[in-house]
């Protein structure tokens, strides 16, 4: 049984919006690689413009300085830290997705190749060659999904390089487990 579906708001794509919307991952997005890849693009957008994020998160936490509603702490340490627990948020979701695709995939082609082995000689030749045929379709499918996780890892490279040339100092507080796991993961 594949992964339980993950539910997914538009908190990836980073534009203002007063209606999030609610994107269903279902074993058709897994296989339509396009929709797949396309909604991993969308996820991505918030470390593509890292820099650009932060310059408008800092800007922000100035502004409500300014307006008296600081919080404790430095400016570009408020910002870091909004930031980086934005991107944590960001690349679990991304995580759910890619995972939960790879075992919908890998699932689908377990299936297809224990159904190719159970007709085994008893198929005619035509059916063999189209069974194999779909099972090569679907192999190059899970190669796609796969290759996306070392697309992840290097992506969230990028992002954490960026980010720590902006905040050199900043560091997650060690009672946020999922923050500090994926800060001692990349580094």
């Amino acid at each position: 049984m594949p992964p339980k579906q993950p539910e997914l708001g538009s908190l990836a794509i980073q534009a203002p919006s007063l209606t999030p919307k609610t994107v269903h991952v279902s074993p058709s997005t897994c296989y339509d690689i396009s929709v797949f890849k396309d909604l991993l693009n969308q996820y991505r957008k918030l470390d593509d413009g890292i820099s650009m994020r932060l310059n408008r998160t800092t800007a922000q936490y100035r502004d409500r300085e300014r307006s008296g509603l600081s919080g404790k702490g430095d400016i570009q340490e408020q910002a870091c830290a909004h930031v980086w627990r934005e991107l944590v948020a960001n690349w679990s979701r991304r995580k759910d997705i890619v995972h939960y695709c790879v075992g919908v995939i890998d699932q689908s082609l377990d299936e297809k190749r224990q159904s190719l082995q159970d007709t085994g000689d008893d198929a005619d030749a035509t059916a063999q060659r189209r069974a194999k045929a779909i099972l090569y379709a679907e192999e190059v499918k899970r190669n796609q999904v796969h290759n996306e996780l070392t697309v992840e890892d290097i992506v969230r490279k990028r992002a954490f390089d960026a980010f720590r040339s902006r905040c050199r100092y900043f560091e997650p507080p060690m009672s946020d487990v999922e923050a500090r796991k994926w800060w001692d993961g990349i580094q």
